[in-house]
């Protein structure tokens, strides 16, 4: 059964230079502790050569000027984490979270999906690099052995099957003890291991024992009374011979990327640039996973405002708003009871398109600036399967989803949110009765099966009916009615003065209401009249509000 391992060797620094790729060829140094005791934790190849290592404090490594500092990143190191996750997803279903910085998967069965072993592991590193990671890849016969070979080489290692003793023999013993971003139970159970892998370390190497070759030489029943049955279990390690089963990984379909600033963030430039890297890498993640997405959610932390002198315009941040919105909103972040702006942006269809969504959310933020600096940017996508569509042969052609998306949110910024979409008729009968929803291409309601039937092109006269439309005013046209004895004697508008006459002949009233228990209940009375004029005689729809007394006519019947 062959088993594939991934290793992201310095895995603080490499979630850092994730993040900021431009790190990855500066010398760079990773620090954490709260001021002024903070220590560097992990350091790159550059940041070696400059004399900088792991327990030097921040005071002394900032001699140097070349040199990089980030504090450490829990959120960038989780997110680096689940992408690792969602790389050896996308290639075994059986995979094993060993580490923060280890993943291991089961490649039984997937040489028929994906090729020999070579190139599955050359496609995982690939795979890996394209989500950002920086990490070695080796394949091997047992989990262990390929763990082993991970984190001593660089690259890509494939180990024939039987040969893992003479593979792994020239690497340290050390590698054995490797696990500092293993999961521990407790910190007095991790503290405990600490403590016996260094004396076991240490008698080793007063043995003269120094590489895994060294070890696996090692007679086992002396071996055995020495060390005892961790000795034995090393050395099946050392040997390449150890044989468990994976423990899967049981992990939720969640797809976020995270960005912590080192300064805030006020233009909308620099956030553009920063939400093109979390989309890039979340539709990479995604596409591995062969999904889409249908929502995006942003989420930006801002930094609190305090007095006077730093009381930032919320017109000057991220480009030009409303004014009245914008004092709003300033007051709102100024006074400290919030710290966190949302935005949710909801597709049609599922797509999956970093530009187009780069797109959005700058017209987005266009119309809805946060109005104070951002210190964090966090990026969720709710993943969705995609789309099929077949065209057809006789539909007539219309724009493709994602750039007729990017029209409608153009359109947006210049009208409003609430004129852009489709009307959605409301369950009521009040009069004009819909609301506006997000615009979804719908598919043809004909039957593609009854395409080829044959249509009916003219129908007897006796089966056709007179159609009448009612072309409405928009807003209705108000008007003075005048009365006799309680009945309609005449009509006039004032802004339409064709709009005007003696009631020939009047249907109605019908009466309708509705909405009570809201401020904006409605209650009214119609009438179809028939007016006579200078122009002949024409068919109106009068209305009349019984909640304050006006008269409108409301249509022309054609």
């Amino acid at each position: 059964m062959p088993f594939a391992c991934i290793f992201v060797p310095n895995f603080p620094v490499a979630a850092v230079s994730r993040a900021e790729p431009e790190l990855r060829t500066l010398a760079l140094a990773i620090f954490e502790g709260k001021p002024p005791m903070e220590r560097v934790f992990a350091v790159n190849e550059g940041a070696e050569r400059m004399g900088i290592t792991p327990g030097m404090t921040k005071a002394q490594s900032e001699l140097c000027s070349e040199l990089r500092l980030r504090p450490r990143s829990l959120l960038q190191e989780s997110v680096a984490h689940a992408a690792l996750l969602d790389c050896a997803q996308s290639f075994s279903p059986c995979v094993e979270d060993a580490a923060a910085d280890t993943a291991i998967l089961d490649l039984t069965g997937m040489g028929s999906l994906f090729g020999s072993l070579p190139e599955i592991a050359r496609s995982l590193f690939r795979r890996a690099a394209e989500l950002g990671i920086d990490g070695n890849v080796a394949v091997a016969s047992n989990p262990d052995a390929a763990v082993l070979a991970a984190r001593g080489s660089s690259g890509v290692t494939v180990i024939p099957q039987g040969k893992e003793s003479e593979f792994l023999g020239s690497l340290p013993v050390k590698l054995l003890f490797a696990n500092q971003c293993a999961r521990k139970e407790s910190e007095e159970k991790e503290t405990d291991q600490k403590k016996e892998s260094a004396r076991l370390l240490e008698t080793l190497d007063r043995w003269g024992v120094r590489n895994l070759r060294a070890l696996a030489a090692l007679p086992e029943i002396a071996l055995s009374e020495r060390l005892g049955q961790e000795g034995l279990r090393l050395q099946q390690l050392a040997r390449g011979a150890a044989s468990r089963a994976l423990v899967p990984v049981e992990t939720l379909a969640v797809f976020e990327e995270a960005v912590e600033l080192e300064y805030p963030i006020v233009l909308l430039e620099p956030l553009a640039f920063l939400l093109n890297c979390l989309l890039e890498q979340i539709c990479a993640r995604l596409a591995s996973r062969a999904l889409n997405t249908q929502e995006l959610r942003l989420t930006l932390e801002l930094q609190n405002l305090t007095g006077g002198d730093h009381r930032l315009d919320a017109s000057k941040i991220f480009g030009k708003s409303d004014s009245s919105q914008s004092s709003s909103r300033e007051q709102h972040f100024v006074s400290g009871r919030q710290n966190k702006f949302c935005r949710t942006l909801s597709l049609p269809l599922p797509m999956l398109d970093p530009k187009l969504f780069l797109k959005l959310l700058q017209l987005d933020l266009n119309a809805h600036p946060p109005g104070a600096p951002i210190l964090k940017i966090h990026l969720a996508a709710e993943p969705a399967r995609p789309r099929s569509a077949q065209g057809g042969l006789f539909l007539p052609p219309s724009p493709e989803p994602e750039k007729l998306e990017l029209t409608l949110a153009r359109i947006a910024g210049l009208v409003g949110e609430s004129r852009v979409g489709s009307l959605e008729l409301l369950d009521t009968y009040r009069a004009e009765g819909f609301r506006m929803r997000c615009f979804v291409p719908g598919a043809t309601q004909e039957n593609p099966a009854q395409e080829n039937r044959p249509r009916k092109t003219s129908e007897p006269a006796e089966e056709k009916s007179a159609i009448t439309a009612l072309r409405r005013f928009r807003p209705p046209l108000r008007a003075t009615v005048i009365l006799e004895n309680g009945e309609l004697v005449r009509v006039v508008c004032s802004k339409k003065k064709e709009v005007q006459g003696s009631v020939l002949w009047k249907a109605g009233p019908w009466r309708s209401s509705g909405d009570w228990w809201e401020r904006e209940a409605w209650a009214r009375d119609e009438w179809d009249i028939a007016l006579q004029n200078a122009e002949g005689i024409a068919l109106y729809r009068l209305v009349h509000d019984l909640l304050d007394g006006a008269w409108f006519v409301e249509g022309r019947y054609d």
